[in-house]
């Protein structure tokens, strides 16, 4: 199995969208871009903050061989592939092509509410269709179901490739819990820009970020800094974000980070449906926040 090194900041990569709802490949590219030279570790693409639900099966695959053609191994690459029938997952892990992927991020079956135990198997299956590197993702706000630390810890001992956790469980106990009890080379990672500062303090090796998308360069030094232990000037820059964390998801995500990369001259502020723009009053407080992060709009 090949090894991956998630320290740092991944960037969970929006998908723009042109005025019609179509793929905006132009601005996607410009993202690309952006993110490579701004510092951001690796790239997490397909994934919930990609709108990758309401995108098609040709669709996706377009724009995994689009990003692994630009990206050119410049940095790793994780992709999304989870979803709450085991069964079509496993068949595709083994039919698709993997080609500049280096990992891939599962998340935890949502809408059916398995078991703890339904959870464990679930990943066993998966497991054992890749070969590749595979990052679990717990995020109960979303599937309606918690991963259990006990459940993460024992999928982590027993299967060499699941090799990190993008935890979004809100819960510090329980990734706390997580940290102090893993395998060494298991890797615990943020799922949540807002406490990514604690989370390194307690030992988690960075972030796969959605503000990152607007703002590499400052994000990737704040993990950076705490991550080095200079916490003193990462908490300068985290306090310097609180604010605009909160925007960022108050009228759901990718929205408000759609809405800022739009304030910055990015991308049209287009989502596809049932996802809609932010409001106007979002919007507006955005805009005053970038205006005081001295960040042209």
């Amino acid at each position: 199995m090949a090894k991956i090194n998630l320290k740092g900041m991944g960037v969970a990569l929006i998908t723009p969208f042109q005025e019609d709802e179509s793929i905006d490949f132009d601005a996607l590219s410009k993202l690309i871009e952006f993110q490579i030279q701004n510092g951001t570790d690796y790239l997490v693409v397909l994934g919930t903050t990609a709108e990758t639900p309401t995108l098609t099966e040709t669709e996706k695959k377009r724009i995994v061989r689009f990003v692994t053609e630009r990206v050119k191994g410049r940095i790793p690459i994780v992709l999304g592939v989870g979803g709450n029938n085991t069964r079509a997952i496993v068949e595709k892990l083994k039919t698709d092509d993997f080609t500049g992927i280096d990992a891939i991020l599962s998340v935890v079956p949502y809408y059916n509410k398995p078991s703890q135990e339904g959870i464990y198997q679930h990943y066993r299956a998966i497991v054992s269709a890749t070969q590749l590197p595979v990052v679990l993702y717990n995020v109960p706000g979303r599937t309606g179901v918690n991963m259990s630390a006990e459940t993460t810890l024992r999928i982590a001992r027993e299967f060499e490739n699941v090799v990190a956790i993008k935890e979004a469980s809100g819960n510090i106990t329980q990734m706390d819990d997580i940290i102090k009890n893993k395998p060494k080379d298991f890797m615990v990672i943020s799922g949540d820009d807002g406490i990514t500062f604690p989370l390194i303090s307690l030992g988690a090796v960075g972030v796969i970020s959605v503000i990152g998308n607007a703002f590499p360069k400052e994000f990737s030094r704040m993990v950076r800094l705490a991550l080095n232990g200079d916490f003193a000037n990462s908490l300068l820059i985290h306090h310097r974000f609180t604010e605009l964390f909160k925007l960022l998801f108050v009228d759901g995500n990718p929205a408000g980070v759609k809405s800022i990369l739009n304030a910055m001259g990015y991308i049209e502020n287009k989502l596809r449906l049932p996802l809609v723009p932010t409001r106007i009053t979002t919007f507006e407080k955005i805009r005053e926040v970038l205006k005081e992060l001295n960040i042209t709009c």
